[in-house]
């Protein structure tokens, strides 16, 4: 049994995974911005302060890093994208440093990144070894990696969970898309042919936690299910899950407008990636497809594939 630092615990995937940490029965301490809500054994770190509360990490044995400003709320602009960067690069790299430097510390750092490393890059198939693409999201997962270098550095096992579409009806992509597609008024977004890499949220849990149990993984390592789509399945699948028409498509053009920059990074660009070092390293998948994934965080259906394993 491991004792267990995470930050960004009460996001979305960090409220899961802690919960499935604590089932499997490791030691979970959470890293808080502030102390309102902290337990005793938790650690309140202000990020933008010195890195002295970060000593408690002496006795830990892993340390996984979510916490990061949302990239899909609110219109970005310079401020906003200053933030996005700022909360990912600073932090990460105070904290590597931090990591690199105590004695007696972690010896396995997983750091949240995402697909977007790649940015938009039409049909081609990807995996961790293609190269970083040239947007502004693609700059942020860079430095956003190359900030773990320190821990990497001082022998500590390091993994970069690059993150796709992570499918949730209680918050994410999934969520802000649905109130359309529940009035009828969903579609096509852009010319539909676009990549979508997507992973369910109990799937994303599931394979986190696989990162941190199997020491042969390090480096980036991607997070998404075995069946990427385009955009027009996407629609057709989320259609049929919630048996409404997806019949109003919606043009790049309308899109930019709406959303300005941030369309053509979270909406309109396209990657196709793979999850080749995953599996290959024993991983198995629950829900491997759209169809099955949207019906579970949707209509609650459990999975039907018998090759999964349980959490132990």
């Amino acid at each position: 049994m491991m004792k267990v630092a995470v930050s960004g615990a009460n996001g979305l995937v960090g409220h899961r995974l802690l919960s499935t940490l604590q089932e499997a029965g490791h030691e979970v301490v959470k890293i808080l911005r502030n102390g309102a809500s902290a337990r005793p054994q938790d650690i309140v770190w202000n990020q933008k302060a010195d890195s002295d509360a970060l000593n408690q990490l002496k006795g830990v044995d892993a340390v996984i890093h979510l916490a990061g400003e949302s990239i899909a709320s609110g219109r970005w602009n310079d401020a906003k994208k200053a933030a996005i960067r700022s909360s990912r690069v600073e932090p990460t790299r105070a904290l590597s440093e931090k990591l690199a430097e105590l004695e007696n510390g972690p010896k396995t750092f997983l750091c949240a990144s995402a697909i977007g490393f790649y940015g938009d890059r039409g049909a081609q198939e990807l995996s961790e070894s293609s190269p970083v693409g040239t947007d502004f999201l693609s700059d942020v997962c860079k430095e956003w990696e190359s900030a773990t270098a320190k821990a990497s550095e001082a022998g500590i096992r390091v993994v970069n969970l690059r993150t796709g579409v992570v499918l949730s009806k209680e918050g994410g992509a999934l969520k802000a898309m649905l109130p359309p597609f529940l009035m009828g008024a969903g579609g096509n977004m852009g010319d539909g042919v676009q990549y979508m890499s997507w992973i369910d949220i109990d799937d994303e849990v599931r394979a986190i936690y696989h990162c941190l149990i199997t020491a042969t993984l390090s480096g980036p390592v991607n997070l998404v299910a075995p069946n990427p789509v385009s955009n027009a399945q996407f629609t057709k699948a989320l259609g049929a899950a919630i048996k409404r028409p997806t019949i109003f498509p919606m043009p790049a053009l309308a899109a930019r407008l709406i959303l300005g920059e941030m369309a053509d990074a979270l909406i309109l660009s396209s990657a196709r990636v793979k999850c080749d070092k995953l599996q290959e390293s024993g991983f198995q998948f629950e829900y491997p497809k759209i169809s099955d994934s949207l019906n579970h965080v949707l209509n609650g259906q459990e999975s039907t594939n018998e090759t999964t394993t349980t959490i132990k």
